[in-house]
């Protein structure tokens, strides 16, 4: 064991003796219901964790298991709303914009510090944090209703009014589900079902009771108490950016196109604090997020061009094959090491991609017509190299009803005939999250399903506008609960701070993530995102040690690391670890 594993190791075995467990408190901004589930899901089977999801859903009726479909008064199509069945308490209610919907996962203790834990009680804690956090915001007199779950305004009138619903599960002493707080929906919606089943009461919200604030506002008020209440004051909390203006993103996804190469210019060092969200652009925040140019590229970054022999006929084989790969496409500095090792990742669905993130290089013009002799050309082109590892990644095709998920399957499919010692690994886009296009994906049994997160929360906006978070961890979790060995990546340097990098290493390893890679960001053109630091081997090397040491199965963590990068070691050191 070297200094730097010592003195993780140290710093590990002095964090262990604080006997306060931090509530793990993330906002996630605007989330589609079963995104959210997916992720509660993870966190409650994999996690032991503490945790309070904080967000807004897209219209959305949910049915408890003790829901009539018969309180839905309407078609929810013709309203914009979908209706999804879900295992919580309750008959039915809404969720949509405007209404700040929280999740505790937590581990309860039982009655007396054994036993049952007391579903009453939990409840009763629910409803007590909203009570205090709608007292604090300027709404005093909230209260319970007897015989009614969720908190009510004028209790001790004629005319009482829901602003929050509750719904919790519990097995095992551990929860899920929890509260829905009306800040300003669009009570339209409340119109067209009846509420939690109750046909004599209605529903207000805080905007409708008169009383203006933003939702940003509330967030934090339940926020901090909820820490108090589940984290004895101690919290970790990160946000995805409250708002992002068009001319904070990148140019290129602006839709400028790719730039010139960039150039070096003098580094600013990072600040010691940075703002959990940012909501007003100023020279104090600028400063804060380290908007300030990079310095030249060190020496650790530097790759000697080697075409070798094997890179020469591996770039033969793709050009015989007419084939593309990621490698090309995305400027990876990693491409004379891997060819010639006779590795490559071969990109599916084509060169163009209909997204336009902050960070990539590739192509984002119309995308083409799926070619379906691809998945033919790519399994010869595997037989014909000898590979006994194949990594298969893809552009983002929103412009497909299923995102090109069975495309992917065939693919996986036409290796497997043709090389069935072959090991597959696929690098997916999110399939704009929809549950029967990723389970196409699951089901063709790739040996390891990558889907990268790239970066920090709050961040997300500005690298990867068309992505969320939120969905990505529900990706990984999905993907996780289908069996499969999970892989994501992040990129460094694009001015996150490493307190943000642990709390995402920290989510992807309690939602079940077996393999994660990190690298430097390089900048691809001058109109992409800048480079705010350049990490450094030591640096990279201490957080490789403490993601294993989270419980992260593999680390694989370098400068020059990208999610392919070892992808056969990285696989095969996961799949001795998880069979121990």
């Amino acid at each position: 064991m070297d200094e730097m594993e010592r003195q993780v190791h140290k710093n590990l075995r002095i964090n262990s003796l604080n006997l306060v467990e931090p509530l793990n408190i993330r906002w996630l901004g605007k989330v589609a219901y079963q995104d959210a589930l997916a992720l509660q899901n993870a966190l409650f089977t994999n996690s032991s964790a503490n945790y309070l999801l904080l967000l807004e859903h897209h219209p959305v009726f949910t049915l408890g298991v003790r829901g009539e479909r018969s309180n839905i008064l309407v078609d929810p199509k013709s309203i914009g709303a979908e209706v999804v069945t879900t295992n919580r308490g309750g008959d039915v209610t809404y969720h949509g914009p405007g209404q700040l919907v929280g999740y505790p996962i937590l581990s309860l203790p039982g009655k007396r510090g054994g036993g049952m834990v007391d579903t009453v009680a939990y409840v009763r804690s629910v409803e007590d944090l909203i009570i205090d956090a709608l007292s604090e915001i300027g709404l005093p007199g909230c209260a319970r209703l007897k015989k009614h779950p969720g908190v009510w305004v004028d209790t001790q009138s004629e005319n009482p009014r829901k602003i929050a619903a509750v719904g919790v599960r519990l097995t095992r002493g551990r929860s899920m589900h929890g509260f829905a707080l009306n800040v300003h929906p669009d009570m339209k919606f409340f119109d067209s079902i009846i509420a939690c089943g109750i046909k004599d009461k209605s529903v207000t919200s805080l905007a409708q009771e008169d009383l203006s604030t933003s939702m940003e506002e509330v967030t934090n008020v339940v926020a901090e108490l909820a820490a108090k209440k589940w984290g004895a004051g101690e919290s970790e909390r990160m946000d995805v950016v409250w708002s992002q203006r068009k001319n904070e993103l990148s140019a290129f996804t602006r839709g400028k196109g790719p730039g010139g190469i960039p150039k070096a210019t003098q580094l600013k060092p990072l600040p010691e604090r940075i703002p959990i969200s940012i909501t007003k652009k100023s020279k104090k925040t600028t400063q804060q997020n380290n908007e300030t140019a990079i310095a030249r590229k060190p020496e650790w970054m530097r790759v000697k061009a080697n075409m070798g022999p094997q890179y020469r006929n591996l770039k033969k084989s793709m050009r015989r094959y007419e084939l593309t790969t990621v490698c090309e496409e995305a400027g990876c500095p990693n491409i004379f090491e891997c060819w010639n090792q006779g590795t490559a990742t071969f990109m599916a669905l084509g060169e163009r991609c209909t997204r336009a993130c902050g960070f990539c290089l590739v192509d984002t013009r119309k995308p083409e017509v799926i070619d379906n002799q691809e998945p033919d050309r790519i399994a010869e082109a595997i037989k014909g190299m000898r590979l006994e590892y194949a990594v298969i990644t893809m552009v983002a095709r929103d412009d497909l009803s299923d995102g090109g998920a069975n495309h992917i399957k065939e693919i996986i499919e036409k290796i497997r005939f043709k090389n069935p010692e072959t090991k597959i690994e696929v690098l997916i886009s999110d399939l704009r999250g929809n549950p029967e296009s990723l389970q196409t994906v699951f089901d063709a049994k790739p040996d390891v399903l990558n889907h990268n997160i790239e970066t920090v929360p709050r961040l997300q906006r500005r690298v990867r506008p068309s992505a969320s978070y939120a969905r990505s961890l529900a990706v990984l979790a999905r993907a996780k609960e289908s069996g499969l060995i999970t892989k994501t990546s992040i990129m460094v340097g694009l001015g996150e701070r490493k307190e943000e990098i642990l709390r995402t290493l920290k989510d992807v390893q309690e939602i079940g993530v077996d393999i994660v890679t990190l690298g430097q960001y390089l900048r691809p053109t001058t109109n992409h995102l800048p480079i705010r630091k350049w990490w450094t081997p030591d640096e990279f090397k201490e957080l490789q040690l403490l993601g294993e040491a989270m419980g992260i199965t593999h680390v694989e963590s370098s400068p020059l690391t990208r999610s392919s990068y070892h992808a056969k070691k990285s696989e095969l050191a996961a799949t001795e670890k998880i069979s121990q």
